[in-house]
Order: structure tokens, then C-alpha cells, then sequence
């Protein structure tokens, strides 16, 4: 089989499967790079020629991207070839990396430094309900419900559907943009001259804001979802609302933001406070 065939024939698996179209260039760009690799066609593939690409070209990875790789290659294989390479490679475990996370005056400055009114709603937007960057990107005027206050996750990760509250602060501006792009006979919330905006789009414009706000911190879009989770919980909200808010098929993603909470940290007392208090007035 050609290489081209067998590209073609993953892509269309993929998407007979309901994959997002993220999976899909992932998986077909890792199946593409390891035949170029391996200079071999589909069927002479061996697990050493994966293992060698390995080598090569992830030791440096994240566990995150091994894995990816890995599920790439096996989804191909069991679905056209009908044989699993990867059985005998050991899968590197996950990461669980703490996040990096804004503090409500650095969110406040972030917002304050985007000058372009679009710009700053978009991103009081992925603070105040804790959008994915897709998810913002997707939402289309049809997905809010102004007399409600709510507003509806399509097809969000994991092609899950999800309510989300709309903020009272931001209802005037919402409304507004959503009058523009009807005006414009827009589909979508947010979009460019003619064209839905792009994740890259959406990380120049928070880049820009925060080095304007003068944060000292690794900011991406990701960063205010992360930070909505965070003071959450400093505000008290139980963990398995934030999962549903979030999104979070599973509570055990959620509870990394009990590690990142400082808050609820500095509310804890070392048991030398205690101890030497009943010390001094012995």
C-alpha cells in the first residue's frame, strides 16, 4: 500500500469516528513523520522502526506527546492493518504539571490592557465561564440565551454539550456583539473579516495583553480557564460544580486545583502556632 492510501484511509476512519479535527491532523501527521522516518512502506513497519523514531525524535517530549504518538500509530495499524505495533512499548506515565494561574488583580490588569472592545469581551470570557479556546472560537449566536442568562457548549471536548451561566457584568456587551454580527449575517460570537477567528489569533491578543499588564508569567488562553477553577474553590464552591462547569468528565482532573490553590494554603496554620501559644501560657 502507498503511503498517500494509507493516510487517506486513517483520515477517513477518523472521521467516520466523530474525531475532532484536531485528533485528526494529529494522528495523520504522526503516521506521516514515522513513514518518513522509516523511508518503509505501511505494512514493513515494525515496532522497532517505532521505537527507533522514538528515540530520535520524542526523548525530549512531554509523557502528553509519547502518548499521543503512540495512540496515533495504534489506531492506524488495528484499523487498516488489522495488528497492534505498540502492544510491547511501554507507555510513559502522564504528567501532572501545576498550572500556571493569575491572581484576580493580575486577571483585572490583563483585561484592563486590551484596549479593542471585542478583544477584551473575548477574553472576560474565557475568565468568567471558563472556556476551552475552542469552545469561545465555536460559540454561535444561536448558543446564548439572553432571557435565561445561559448559554450552550456545543459539541465542547469529548463532543460534550454543556450549560454555562452568562454573567450580568458582561450581558450588555454580549448583546451588543451578537447585534454586530447579525448585522454582519455572522454565524459565530466572535469572527474575522468573512472567516471564524483561530486559536492563534486568540493567544496574540492575550500575549499581547499581558506583557502590556507587565505579568511576569507564562500566560496562554488556558491560563484564565485555569484561573476561573482556581478561585472558585478559594471562593468556597464545592469541587464537583466546578467539574460540571468545567466540563471535567472525570473529578480526578478537576482536583489538580486543589494543589494550586493558594489561598486555601495560607488559611492552614502550622501546629507550632498552636503549640507554642499553649506554651506561653502554661
Amino acid at each position: 500500500m502507498e503511503n498517500e492510501e494509507f493516510l487517506k484511509k486513517i483520515e477517513t476512519e477518523l472521521k467516520i469516528s466523530k474525531n475532532s479535527p484536531h485528533t485528526i491532523r494529529n494522528y495523520v501527521e504522526y503516521n506521516n513523520k514515522l513513514l518518513e522516518f522509516s523511508r518503509k512502506p505501511p505494512e514493513q513497519i515494525s515496532e522497532d522502526d517505532i521505537k527507533s523514531y522514538m528515540a530520535e525524535n520524542l526523548s525530549d517530549k512531554a509523557s502528553s506527546s509519547i502518548i499521543v504518538f503512540l495512540s496515533a500509530i495504534k489506531y492506524a495499524y488495528l484499523n487498516i492493518l488489522k495488528k497492534d505495533l505498540t502492544l510491547g512499548i511501554k507507555r510513559p506515565k502522564k504528567e501532572r504539571k501545576i498550572p500556571a494561574v493569575l491572581t484576580k488583580d493580575e486577571v483585572r490588569k490583563l483585561l484592563d490592557s486590551c484596549n479593542n472592545k471585542k478583544s477584551k469581551l473575548m477574553l472576560s470570557l474565557l475568565y468568567a465561564c471558563g472556556f476551552r479556546v475552542s469552545e469561545l472560537l465555536n460559540l454561535k449566536l444561536d448558543n446564548l440565551n439572553f432571557e435565561e442568562k445561559i448559554g450552550y457548549v456545543k459539541q465542547g471536548k469529548g463532543r460534550k454539550d454543556r450549560v454555562f451561566n452568562i454573567p450580568e457584568f458582561l450581558l450588555p456587551e454580549l448583546k451588543e456583539q451578537v447585534s454586530n454580527q447579525k448585522q454582519e449575517n455572522q454565524e459565530y460570537l466572535f469572527s474575522g473579516i468573512n472567516l471564524k477567528l483561530s486559536p492563534r489569533n486568540l493567544q496574540k491578543i492575550v500575549a499581547k495583553a499581558a506583557k502590556k499588564a507587565g505579568i511576569n508569567k507564562q500566560v496562554h488562553p488556558h491560563t484564565l480557564r485555569h484561573s476561573y477553577a482556581t478561585h472558585l474553590l478559594e471562593q468556597g464552591v464545592d469541587i464537583r460544580y466546578i467539574q460540571a462547569l468545567l466540563g471535567h468528565s472525570s473529578i480526578s482532573t478537576t482536583e489538580l486545583y486543589t494543589h494550586i490553590s493558594t489561598e486555601h494554603l495560607k488559611k492552614i496554620k502550622s501546629p507550632i502556632d498552636e503549640l507554642m501559644k499553649n506554651e506561653t501560657q502554661i
